[in-house]
């Protein structure tokens, strides 16, 4: 993709890149310029369709004209003010504006900077209530295998991404679920696996093993995202929920992927029926345009903490950015959006079309899986011998050359269109993915 640059071409030596290679990038670089709707568009000029939301957050497509209307007069009325001892009016509009489609009782938001924040927050808010409750024992966090709760030290420490763990000091107390990926029982599902709900029944026995009065939390994605789009099977949630509720555990759904209608109800807890005590998100919250996350927290929950002199701060715990006015503009001009035009529905809408698109690409060779909910999927490609994930990094490659983004996890392809997605951009979507599949070897 480097060819054209000319004498035009940035100095990209300065950057440290996020999660890449970064000297395989920067000797071939893709770079993009510009995004509208459902397209980007390259340094070189050419249209790619958007197969993933950016990065799982442009739920509303890009360049929406009312956030950045929205962001432009909130810097010009009030750019920045702290929320540590002051306040200012749009951050507690906007909590009350995120109470209205959040599940039931889930009714107070604390603002992070990021979905790795906000596990940090909820890892931390966990802790709080145990100790506020006479439990300060309960300082065990029990996370889940292909876990991904972002990149700060709780996040790693909980997660269940090898890469991730193995590379960094993890913290102690922390253990983990069986993850529920199955490829053997569960392969091509459409929607929730049949197999698998047993697993949750693990909690069990690390409640056995390291008492349930050590126990803070636990904490899952609904559906692992960063892991390859892995949707839990039937019934597996929900026995999850009940066991937390069985030995007085917190329940931490982290929705920074799935939150704000990737699955066609406004979170994964209202798509499944399963209400957490807290919730983790970001991404979406603005439409990806500002970085910004957010902690849902049960009021049994909050109100635990507020207890005790009201002169005494009830959580020691903060950023510089929390609420920031500016990401609460364009969060609220999102959330107008997600309501104006109906986009929850709309995707509720498009996700069958989405399965039986996905589910086209079967016949192809070297694909071992398909998985699908809402509107994501993933296709799983059967490695190369002594080359794990050079079949899914040639995917990308070749579906940027052709005009589409895709997610390389390895050697899964993984998907998720902005939500104002139409079918005819999903027929071609798949139809040059489909393209670059069968040209591999």
């Amino acid at each position: 993709m480097s060819d054209g640059f000319g004498d035009n071409r940035p100095d990209l030596s300065a950057f440290w890149m996020p999660f890449t290679a970064n000297r395989q990038f920067k000797a071939e670089p893709r770079l993009l310029a510009q995004a509208k709707g459902m397209y980007y568009r390259t340094f070189e000029g050419q249209e790619v369709l958007d197969g993933t939301s950016g990065l799982w957050c442009v739920n509303a497509g890009h360049g929406r004209q009312e956030i950045a209307d929205a962001v432009h007069r909130q810097l010009l009325t009030l750019d920045y003010a702290p929320t540590f001892q002051m306040g200012h009016p749009i951050a507690f509009e906007f909590a009350q504006a995120l109470t209205t489609i959040a599940p039931p009782g889930m009714d107070r938001v604390f603002f992070t900077g990021s979905g790795s924040e906000s596990v940090d927050t909820a890892l931390k808010i966990a802790l709080a209530y145990h100790r506020a409750r006479g439990e300060g024992q309960r300082v065990r966090f029990i996370g889940r295998e292909k876990g991904y709760h972002g990149v700060g030290f709780g996040g790693i420490s909980v997660g269940g991404l090898v890469n991730n763990r193995r590379t960094f000091v993890t913290l102690p107390g922390a253990d983990h679920l069986p993850h529920t990926f199955d490829l053997k029982r569960n392969a091509f599902s459409k929607g929730l696996p049949e197999h698998g709900a047993e697993l949750a029944d693990e909690l069990e026995r690390l409640v056995a093993l390291h008492g349930a009065e050590t126990i803070a939390a636990v904490i899952v994605e609904p559906v692992a995202g960063s892991a390859g789009v892995l949707p839990p099977p039937k019934g597996y949630l929900e026995r999850l929920r009940s066991l937390c509720d069985k030995h007085g555990l917190l329940l931490i759904f982290d929705e920074v992927i799935t939150g704000f209608g990737r699955l066609g109800a406004p979170f994964a807890a209202q798509y499944f029926g399963v209400t957490p005590d807290l919730m983790t998100t970001a991404k979406g919250l603005t439409n990806g345009s500002l970085p910004m996350g957010a902690v849902f927290a049960k009021r049994e929950v909050h109100d635990a903490l507020m207890q005790g002199p009201e002169t005494l701060i009830e959580l020691f715990h903060g950023y510089t950015y929390s609420g920031h006015p500016t990401a609460c503009a364009a969060g609220l001009a999102t959330l107008e959006i997600y309501a104006r035009e109906g986009l929850f529905a709309h995707a509720a809408a498009m996700a069958p079309i989405w399965e039986a698109a996905i589910h086209g690409l079967a016949d192809l060779p070297n694909v071992i899986d398909i998985r699908n909910i809402g509107l994501m999927g993933a296709i799983e490609l059967s490695p190369r011998d002594g080359a794990p994930g050079a079949r899914g990094y040639e995917t990308l490659v070749k579906a940027l050359n052709a005009g589409l983004l895709v997610r390389a996890t390895g050697d899964v392809i993984a998907l998720s269109p902005p939500l104002i997605v139409q079918p005819a951009e999903i027929e071609k979507l798949f139809s040059l993915l489909r393209g670059v599949l069968a040209s591999l070897d």
